[in-house]
């Protein structure tokens, strides 16, 4: 992996540190399911109005929005809506990590090293604690949620692979097409039907700003910007060595969490993330000599050199 595409893996990390403060705002204004279809149907329309379809099986594209679209966001929203706070969850979400580099290894045959072995290990075992920890006080349902939903990000980061679309920014577009008839139809389910068209209506006044701005950055920073480059990664690179990059996102999340929101993590929750964080500099493997033709900044794979 190159030098400009590890600082693009870790700009991405930047953008998703900083959703979960926004999910956290918009949970203020926004039902949990509704504010996660929102976001994608706001994307939807006009990518089913101007973006050509990707050229890629229709099976890849359904599993990468049924995963990364609608899993992940439908467990991570409503985790957070029933207590799982917001550093925390940016930490414990980066289970996707680890359960992509093992289904990675499980379905697509990529080798895992023992480097990269025992660096998933540490991360797990940093998440293992969390999970203890939060077991004891009787708050674990929002980690097991947030476990849901890093597994749901797993799935999507597989199926975005096996995509292999040759422009990986539309099918990041065309995945939101997928999320917001499951999202807003349990919404309308559980939420009620009136729930979000009135959270709607008062996001446009000066106290639903917050929550404006929120959706804003959820769907335009958060989903076109960092999912479009991490598709991107996810396609030149094996799975297991863009995976652990995400394993990063919490530094930025637990950050903001603590300047902003005032969260203050145990103890337990501290080591925990930084045996995570030390979990992905270890199971990132080094890295390989690159043909510079391979480095030029195309979307379309060197041709294969000949025997």
């Amino acid at each position: 992996m190159t030098a400009r595409h590890r600082l693009l893996a870790a700009f991405v990390a930047a953008l998703w540190g900083g959703n979960f403060l926004a999910i956290h705002y918009g949970l203020e204004h926004f039902p949990p399911l509704f504010l996660a279809g929102l976001r994608m149907l706001v994307i939807a329309i006009p990518t089913l109005l101007f973006v050509p379809r990707p050229q890629v099986p229709t099976k890849w594209l359904v599993g990468y929005g049924l995963g990364f679209g609608t899993v992940q966001f439908l467990f991570l929203f409503v985790a957070m809506d029933v207590g799982m706070p917001t550093g925390l969850a940016s930490l414990v979400l980066q289970a996707s990590a680890p359960f992509t580099v093992l289904l990675g290894a499980l379905f697509l045959r990529e080798k895992l090293s023992v480097r990269q072995g025992v660096g998933i290990g540490l991360a797990v075992l940093g998440l293992a604690a969390i999970a203890f920890s939060r077991a004891q006080s009787a708050a674990l349902l929002p980690v097991l949620l947030t476990l849901c939903g890093a597994l749901g990000w797993a799935f999507g980061n597989l199926c975005s692979r096996l995509a292999g679309p040759p422009k990986p920014m539309h099918l990041t577009l065309w995945m939101c097409v997928i999320p917001p008839i499951p999202l807003i139809g349990a919404s309308l389910l559980t939420e009620g039907p009136w729930a979000g068209v009135r959270a709607l209506g008062a996001a446009f006044s000066l106290d639903g700003l917050p929550g404006l701005g929120a959706l804003v950055y959820l769907s335009v920073l958060a989903t076109i910007v960092g999912s479009g480059i991490w598709t991107w990664l996810m396609r030149r690179y094996p799975a297991g060595v863009v995976a652990p990059y995400s394993l990063l996102v919490p530094v930025v999340g637990i950050a903001l969490a603590a300047l902003v929101l005032g969260e203050r993590p145990s103890v337990t929750e501290l080591v925990a993330a930084v045996v995570i964080v030390g979990g992905v500099l270890l199971g990132t493997p080094r890295p390989a000599r690159v043909d510079p033709a391979e480095v030029v900044g195309t979307e379309e794979p060197a041709a294969p050199r000949a025997a």
